[in-house]
């Protein structure tokens, strides 16, 4: 958990500080460019989700951005992994630095637009916040791809039958950890 916490809110001041300087120094007639204009700081107020989707129901967005904070903080009590300590502290500071937007950016209370600055490419104009939760779900869905659960365990496919079980490694450090039982 503490994992967790100090990344999400490493995540939470690094997506608030950036935006707060985007905010100050870019004027949203008049892009900075950083690598020709394939890479620009491009000034601009997102009112819906990823690729301007939803862009009317914002406070549906908030709701949802709540949601997840709490079901991440809820599911951290119970973590043994670092990878999804890692994984879910991307998704959690992200979640909570586009709802600080949504709660308190113009044009009021739950309806905040999120500020969005960094345009690469033909990519939809992003923050700090947007790329942590890209990082954080990709990481999530590699750790169950490869069967590593949030209480650090691991579970192989049977190849035959398809069935998930216990590696013989997460079967060894089970039976280490206080209270376990230990099979003779």
């Amino acid at each position: 958990m503490t994992t967790l916490v100090a990344l999400a809110l490493s995540i939470l001041v690094a997506d608030l500080v950036t935006k707060i300087a985007a905010v100050e120094f870019i004027d949203p007639r008049d892009p900075v460019e950083i690598i020709g204009d394939t890479v620009t700081l491009t000034l601009v107020r997102n009112p819906g989700a990823a690729f301007s989707m939803a862009t009317g129901m914002t406070w549906l967005l908030t709701l949802v951005a709540v949601a997840v904070v709490i079901g991440v903080i809820r599911m951290g009590r119970r973590l043994r992994s670092g990878w999804w300590a890692l994984g879910l502290g991307l998704v959690l500071g992200s979640a909570l630095g586009n709802l600080v937007d949504r709660l308190f950016r113009a044009p009021g209370f739950m309806q905040g637009h999120v500020v969005d600055f960094v345009s690469v490419g033909w990519w939809p104009v992003f923050n700090v916040a947007d790329s942590s939760i890209v990082c954080g779900a990709i990481l999530l869905v590699v750790l169950t791809l490869f069967g590593i659960e949030p209480n650090g365990t691991r579970y192989e496919r049977d190849g035959k039958s398809g069935d998930a079980q216990k590696s013989e490694t997460t079967q060894k450090s089970e039976a280490k950890q206080p209270g376990a039982e230990t099979a003779e």
